[in-house]
């Protein structure tokens, strides 16, 4: 094997890795939406308040996930 093919393969190899995160982006997301569900049909008065800390926990496992996939682009085209 050259050098090329070494690093290509270390690459790949490195960017499989790193969608173990999208991966746990989606696990958390279901945990996230599973409390909201919980806690709602717990105590429905508390909806509105559930709801907002539910969009913000969502939005910030999303990011994560999407850190995950430019970690990968950038893996794999530098």
């Amino acid at each position: 094997m050259t050098g090329g093919e070494i690093l290509a393969a270390g690459k790949l190899i490195g960017a499989g890795a790193a969608t173990a995160g999208v991966a746990g982006a989606g696990a958390g997301i279901g945990m996230v939406f599973s409390g909201f569900l919980n806690g709602l049909s717990r105590n429905p008065e508390l909806r509105d308040l559930l709801f907002r800390n539910t969009i913000l926990g969502f939005a910030l496992t999303e990011a994560m996930g999407l850190l995950a996939i430019m970690m990968v682009f950038l893996i794999m085209y530098s």
